[in-house]
């Protein structure tokens, strides 16, 4: 059998491999002169392979259609990726918040233990060659799959693989090719938006201010002010930008901000506010004795010198100038109202999102197939017999921390395997 699989990143890859290893003449159709070249840029380039958490846990940390991924996680495990680099001679280690890297801390020997299975397996790949048209006949009014046409060459096939990616990071390849081949064939694609992507906040001077602190254990939430809604919480790194916010435990709100209803519209009147809660291991009552005891030991201090155990150096003229203490005020005449709204202020410093930043800046896409139109069992499309769809061109997407990966390999090994 001749399968032709349409995206050289961890998805395409994948299917290439799986569908393989059955004996089939497997074709790898890559329009870029490389193979895997988002996946060299993912974990700041140390490549975040996945998470150690059970795999029953994956789909509570997919905001987007999470349930629909449970065959294909239960089909090819967080277990079972970490084997497949093994048996390629790649360890891996497990850091902060259950992200598994490659010991090496390099993308690039990951997507080698790849390109070495494909090599091994005889998997035929195409370089440099854009995909315009999945052909397809129709019989007693099914479609079906019979090959695909090339910038270069017409390829007969008994399977297509799809598996292009989304519209994020078009530098690496994806442009969103994939959506067009598939409408073409009648397929319905959902609201494409970016996914884990840095916010842009209305305070703008705050944020350049701020610009390049990163903060590490801080706890945030997201709250639609109208409804008075916790719409998100989380706990870990954050880092501010001249626009804005970014890091973990934004770019992961923002991949359930995405979903929220009418977000636009939401963003647009200032309704959406992020909440930082600096000293997020202190309630306020201990927070406030800590402050009392700092104060204490430097009463003769003005106000504007006497945060500097508390607080970054960076951050304390702008906690300074929110708090709307005197700044020369002496530490010994600031009073208990005044303490303690600067106690309130460090748990609950607030900022107003004005917008996700561009799709091309964002890690992964929102939005895509429709789900509703493909088998989660096998991943072939409800529509044309024998396409089927791998990766992120899917309708489906996680928070930060190895899962969209394990989303690519899972749904990737599935569709080659059928």
């Amino acid at each position: 059998m001749k399968v032709v699989v349409i995206g050289g990143g961890p998805a395409g890859m994948m299917a290439a491999i799986t569908a393989s290893k059955k004996g089939n003449h497997v074709i790898l159709i890559e329009k870029m002169k490389s193979l895997g070249r988002k996946l060299l840029i993912t974990g700041k380039g140390r490549c975040n392979i996945t998470s150690s958490l059970p795999i029953e846990d994956f789909i509570k940390n997919t905001p987007g259609n999470g349930k629909f991924l449970f065959s294909c996680y239960q089909s090819f495990t967080n277990e079972d990726i970490i084997k497949f680099l093994k048996e390629e001679g790649l360890e891996v280690k497990e850091e902060r918040g259950n992200r598994i890297f490659p010991v090496t801390d390099h993308s690039q020997d990951v997507l080698n233990c790849f390109i070495k299975k494909l090599k091994k397996n005889n998997v035929e790949i195409h370089y440099d060659e854009k995909v315009e048209e999945i052909l397809y006949t129709e019989k007693e009014g099914e479609k079906i799959v019979t090959g695909i046409k090339t910038n270069k060459e017409k390829i007969d096939a008994d399977k297509v693989i799809l598996a292009t990616g989304g519209k994020s990071y078009p530098l690496t390849g994806s442009t969103g090719d994939g959506y067009r081949l598939a409408e073409k064939l009648g397929h319905t694609i959902k609201d494409v938006k970016p996914s884990l992507v840095p916010l842009e906040i209305y305070e703008k001077d705050i944020c350049k201010e701020l610009q390049g602190l990163s903060l590490r254990n801080v706890s945030i939430k997201l709250i639609d002010s109208e409804k008075d809604k916790h719409i998100y919480e989380d706990f870990g790194e954050m880092l501010f930008t001249h626009f804005g916010v970014s890091g973990p435990i934004i770019l992961s709100a923002s991949a359930h901000l995405v979903r929220y209803k009418n977000i636009d519209e939401k963003y647009k009147n200032r309704l959406i506010k992020l909440v930082i809660d600096f000293k997020p291991a202190l309630s306020e009552q201990k927070l406030e004795a800590r402050i009392l005891r700092d104060f204490d030991e430097l009463k003769n201090k003005q106000y504007k010198n006497s945060l500097d155990k508390l607080l970054p150096q960076k951050l304390i003229p702008v906690i300074i100038k929110e708090s709307k203490i005197e700044p020369t005020k002496k530490v010994n005449e600031i009073t208990r109202e005044e303490r303690r709204n600067l106690v309130h202020l460090l748990k609950n410093f607030i900022l107003e999102i004005k917008s996700l930043r561009p799709i091309e800046e964002a890690i992964i896409t929102s939005g895509g197939i429709n789900i509703k139109e493909i088998n989660p069992k096998t991943m072939e499309s409800k529509i044309v017999k024998n396409l089927y769809f791998a990766g992120e061109i899917i309708d489906v997407d996680s928070y930060t921390g190895g899962f969209n990966l394990q989303i690519a390999y899972s749904t990737g090994y599935v569709a080659g395997l059928s």
